[in-house]
């Protein structure tokens, strides 16, 4: 049995009738038209992607903010301007991801500790090579390297150096979303050994152009779906008001409110006197109170009835212990 086109199929094949990609035209059965130009359209295929691509959404906000602050932190490091441009996100399954990677040189393992799975970083190889070279201290005029062979272990651990600079931007880009505390597990240059992921789990390929003198180059920073599905929701709310609401400021607020200093006094009991006889207390006067002495004292906050307590003494100082919490409710 065929299957049945789902409603987001149907305007997958809308869209496509729209684009242009999918032809209304007629042909007659005399009609000269080459068959053999025409490309299959699988519908099923189209809506799938639309699907994993909507499954993690915002991601580009948190990406562009990673491209920023990983180009300061390389113009830092390298004492030359280096720009960082996001190119675009491509969602595809982890195994046809490392079978388009045959130029890639250095590939970063990363953990994103606590969410699992962690992350990949992929150099080019004319960008792997022209950045140990100006790490080393060549110009950023020269003309990029384009060297026919696998990166040394000594050049492996001259890249790791700024991966491990590229953890804390992750984290900076992340911290509306959740702390993370990312680190370089290991770099390597056989895409056969940074298996993060089944073969035929989706991942989304962040995609980045560097920029720094002459030299130009890419890279990736690959998430697999399952690492950010836990966050999904948080950063769906991104741009919502309740995310404002969660931000530093509300963080300030409560930090200030929690030194702010409050009158506590414990109470025996409290007496009722006219204003004129008030006004007659003289020294020696005695006032009898309405307090019985085995009855706990009452502690309020602010004048606001909070707890109960007995008095006594520690280490020659008076003192209160506090035997219960004032329930309005009783």
């Amino acid at each position: 049995m065929e299957p049945i086109l789902t409603k987001e199929q149907i305007d997958e094949l809308l869209l496509g009738l729209k684009s242009g990609q999918i032809s209304t035209d007629l042909q007659d059965e005399g009609s000269d038209v080459d068959q053999d130009n025409v490309s299959p359209l699988n519908l099923f295929q189209m809506a799938g992607s639309s699907e994993r691509q909507q499954r993690i959404p915002n991601l580009d906000i948190i990406l562009d903010n990673f491209a920023t602050n990983f180009g300061i932190s390389l113009t830092n490091q390298l004492q030359r301007t280096v720009t960082i441009t996001r190119t675009g996100i491509d969602t595809l399954e982890f195994q046809e991801y490392l079978l388009s990677q045959k130029d890639a040189s250095a590939i970063g393992v990363l953990s994103l500790e606590p969410l699992k799975n962690g992350a990949l970083m992929v150099f080019g190889s004319e960008l792997c090579f022209s950045l140990v070279e100006i790490m080393l201290g060549a110009s950023t005029e020269i003309a990029p390297l384009q060297l026919d062979r696998k990166p040394t272990t000594i050049e492996l651990n001259v890249l790791k150096s700024t991966m491990t600079k590229a953890c804390s931007d992750i984290d900076k880009a992340f911290i509306q979303i959740i702390e993370l505390e990312s680190s370089i597990v290991k770099v390597e240059s056989n895409s056969r050994l940074v298996s993060i992921a089944e073969p035929d789990a989706d991942v989304l390929a962040g995609r980045f152009q560097i920029k720094a003198g002459n030299l130009t180059g890419t890279f990736d920073m690959v998430f697999p779906v399952a690492t950010l599905d836990p966050i999904r929701e948080q950063l769906r709310d991104l741009l919502t008001v309740k995310t404002v609401r969660q931000s530093g400021w509300q963080d300030l607020i409560l930090d200030e409110l929690e030194q702010m200093s409050a009158t506590v006094i414990a109470q025996s009991g409290i007496i009722t006197m006219p204003v004129k006889k008030v006004m007659k207390l003289r020294k020696g006067d005695v006032i009898d109170i309405d307090y019985d002495p085995n009855s706990p004292l009452k502690i309020l906050v602010e004048e606001n009835l909070k707890f109960f307590a007995v008095p006594g003494t520690i280490s020659g100082k008076r003192a209160i212990h506090l035997t219960a919490v004032y329930d309005q409710g009783e």
